[in-house]
């Protein structure tokens, strides 16, 4: 076979004024003023892709909340360990986040913050000794509260067990703002992937209990959430999949949940939270976002955002 060279010649054209773009001058960037407020930063950014993303998920969040709707956030542990624990749980006291749900693994970052100040061991040092996971208060007092407490819900008796506590640092503590505001913080368990399962306290039964009645809980939070917003941050696997199981069963017994909004925040977007929170849940109506990057740099960001737009 022969080839030659293809003519452009006699193509059709158009007038790229008649032509519709994604992008146009009005959508780009400001020049931040030297001394100005945060909104007026937020404005000067390009109203393009995750930009625009960011100021459009903060005005979900506005919305909702100004609207009285259900406002609820997910969460893995990795949001404890960089540190973002006040912003959440000052957006709880200001009635903004109305539930948060968790992995299992929050629940220990979170006690060892309250009780010691400090959390997230090196891996990689203490595993080769086995020793890691080995902290005893943190194996003994948690399993503890969770057998006490196992008919209420774990997250519920953890934050009882901190908020009733002496610990330095309770302040810091998500689950004991839950129980001190009377907030639901959930957490779903997956069994032998904590190290509190690996202490000689652990009960299986009180675990299990106390987790399908979180379950239960964050069923309800889900049936309320028409018109408002889902935060998914840092949970790859157990979040997103508890989250859809918990979405169609409120659906199945007849609760209205189409039109809301919900956002996968994380420095990888996984294929569970962009199919279970963003796409799937808001195929009959709503809006899903992804906002990616790395959670000590884009969850203050967005609570900026959201205050000064409160303010505003």
């Amino acid at each position: 076979m022969k080839f030659k060279p293809l003519s452009s010649k006699g193509i059709k054209t158009y007038s790229i004024k008649d032509r519709q773009s994604k992008v146009k001058v009005e959508d780009f960037a400001g020049i931040p003023k030297p001394g100005g407020s945060f909104m007026d930063f937020l404005n000067t950014l390009p109203d393009i892709l995750a930009a625009k993303d960011l100021k459009s998920v903060a005005k979900a969040i506005i919305t909702a909340h100004k609207g009285g709707k259900t406002i609820a956030l997910g969460m893995g542990a990795h949001v404890i360990k960089v540190g973002l624990g006040p912003l959440i749980i000052d957006m709880m006291e200001r009635g903004i986040i109305n539930s948060v749900s968790m992995n299992g693994a929050c629940v220990v970052h979170d006690f060892e913050t309250a009780y010691a100040g400090c959390t997230s061991e090196d891996v990689d040092k203490e595993l080769g000794a086995g020793a890691f996971g080995m902290a005893e208060e943190t194996g003994r007092l948690l399993n503890k509260a969770i057998k006490n407490g196992s008919k209420s819900g774990l997250g519920r008796a953890v934050g009882e067990m901190i908020n009733k506590s002496r610990f330095p640092h309770k302040n810091k503590s998500i689950l004991a703002a839950g129980a001190r505001l009377d907030i639901p913080v959930t957490v779903h368990v997956a069994l032998g992937t904590d190290i509190l399962h690996i202490h000689p306290h652990m009960s299986g039964a009180a675990t299990g209990e106390a987790s399908i009645k979180d379950f239960q809980l964050f069923a309800s939070v889900v049936s309320t959430l028409e018109k408002g917003v889902y935060i998914n941050i840092g949970s790859a696997v157990i979040l997103p999949e508890v989250f859809l199981k918990a979405l169609t069963l409120v659906r199945n017994l007849g609760h209205e949940v189409i039109n809301f909004s919900t956002v996968n925040m994380d420095f990888i977007q996984h294929y569970r939270p962009l199919t279970n929170v963003v796409r799937r849940p808001t195929l009959g109506g709503g809006a899903g976002y992804r906002l990616t990057g790395h959670h000590e740099i884009m969850v203050p960001l967005l609570y900026a955002a959201i205050m000064e737009g409160l303010e505003k």
